[in-house]
């Protein structure tokens, strides 16, 4: 990790990513090539930051190996999807039997349905149809709703994000779908109350996270959810819960360990075993507009939404691994893990928000509850932590979140608490804080 003789942020941060630059002219040359046939050398925007984005050449359990030989304890999780960690034997196994059998097959398969009827199991869904992402099962959702409710407009919030074409982080993005979005501010009971009076007759529907995921792991205050549930409800609009990400946080999601039942629910990430997924799922009277049956069926076509990968390894993911006892306690580990993060931060200009296995680090004092307040991290401080974190042997979102698999155990917990408090204790003179203990 980073020395601390460094008393100016701008000299710390120039020492530090000539270091990493000087640790990696592998992922370097890469990035080079890949330039001259991507925009940027990059197909993933979240992926690339200054002076250029490691490169893994592969995965074991909770560990990645970079292109210059370097290994990281994983603690990004694929941005959530990697709850199974690298190669989950497992996982691997039912991939193997999928692959045996042919793949591609333009027809209904044998898995499909007992996948569905597990997802909707698990999540109390009473119909579930599925996709290839997160973002088309929100795109979805949002479409049924205009339908059902023959109304246009969806109520979102300020540091939401619900796939590629539905992020509001600083109030939208430019290729956001052209739906149209009544935009209000996330844990703000009055404020949001207020949007519903003045639109309420315009919504169709209220998409939410319970928790922001890429908005910085920020839990919705339990009150503010179910006041935007009342809300939804009195205005005539569908609630749609964006668990895409909180699932995993709790046996059945968050919406349901927080007593919130919606109308639709969309899911993604890990729910398929690591290979592309999304779905989307509810109450049946809404979804059955779907019935192929019906003379006024809506369509909803994806070539690859009953492929026999994901339903394989998702049937196995969630059936087999990833069980209501074993959600619980990986929701536990990473409580666990926050309070102890939390206290070696104590007196730093860092928090660690978020729950269960899902968190995030802020460059400021906590507590951190809104976008607003989160959008005051000081950008210098986070890039340090994350360069002085990577030298250390750990790999995590470059914007400070982190997720834990079911491979991460508690010498890895241990190890990070480790670095952070190291972290605190070398860099005292440029957070100006000082040492607990």
């Amino acid at each position: 990790m980073g020395g601390g003789a460094n008393t100016d942020l701008a000299e710390a941060l120039a020492e530090a990513r000539a270091a990493y630059v000087a640790r990696n002219p592998r992922s370097a040359a890469r990035f080079a090539e890949a330039t001259l046939v991507m925009p940027g050398g990059n197909t993933r925007s979240v992926l690339h930051y200054d002076p250029f984005p490691l490169a893994m050449a592969r995965g074991e359990g909770s560990r990645l190996y970079d292109l210059d030989g370097h290994d990281y304890i994983d603690l990004l999780g694929e941005f959530t999807a990697g709850l199974y960690g690298h190669s989950h034997p497992a996982i691997r196994a039912a991939i193997d039997r999928a692959l045996d059998g042919g793949i591609g097959f333009g027809a209904s398969n044998a898995l499909e349905a007992r996948f569905a009827r597990a997802v909707c199991d698990r999540f109390g869904l009473e119909r579930v149809r599925f996709t290839n992402s997160g973002t088309e099962a929100n795109l979805m959702a949002l479409s049924l709703a205009r339908v059902a409710t023959g109304r246009p407009a969806a109520m979102v919030f300020a540091g939401g994000y619900h796939g590629g074409v539905l992020g509001f982080a600083g109030g939208g993005s430019p290729i956001n779908a052209p739906f149209p979005f009544v935009l209000a501010p996330y844990n703000d009971i009055a404020g949001t109350r207020a949007l519903f009076a003045a639109h309420g007759a315009e919504l169709a529907a209220v998409l939410i996270e319970p928790m922001l995921g890429s908005g910085g792991c920020l839990p919705a205050d339990p009150d503010f959810l179910t006041a935007v549930a009342e809300g939804a409800r009195a205005a005539g609009a569908l609630l749609i819960l964006d668990e895409v990400m909180t699932s995993r946080l709790a046996p059945g999601g968050l919406g349901a360990a927080r007593g919130v039942r919606a109308d639709l629910l969309t899911l993604g990430k890990y729910i398929g075993g690591g290979m592309s997924f999304g779905a989307f799922g509810g109450r049946g009277a809404l979804l059955d507009r779907f019935d192929p049956r019906r003379p006024d069926a809506l369509p909803h076509a994806g070539t690859f939404n009953n492929n026999v990968l994901t339903m394989s390894a998702g049937l196995t993911g969630l059936t087999e691994v990833f069980t209501p006892d074993a959600a619980a306690a990986l929701a536990a580990r990473g409580e666990a893990l926050r309070a102890r993060l939390n206290a070696v931060a104590a007196g730093a200009p860092l928090c660690f928000t978020g729950i269960g296995s899902m968190l995030a680090v802020h460059t400021q004092p906590g507590p951190v509850t809104t976008p607003a307040q989160a959008a005051h991290d000081d950008p210098g401080l986070k890039e340090l932590l994350f360069f002085d974190l990577l030298a250390a042997g750990f790999w995590m979102a470059r914007r400070g979140m982190m997720a834990l698999s079911l491979p991460v155990d508690d010498a890895a917990c241990d190890r990070l608490v480790a670095a952070v408090a190291e972290f605190v204790a070398t860099r005292a003179s440029l957070l100006g804080a000082r040492t607990p203990g």
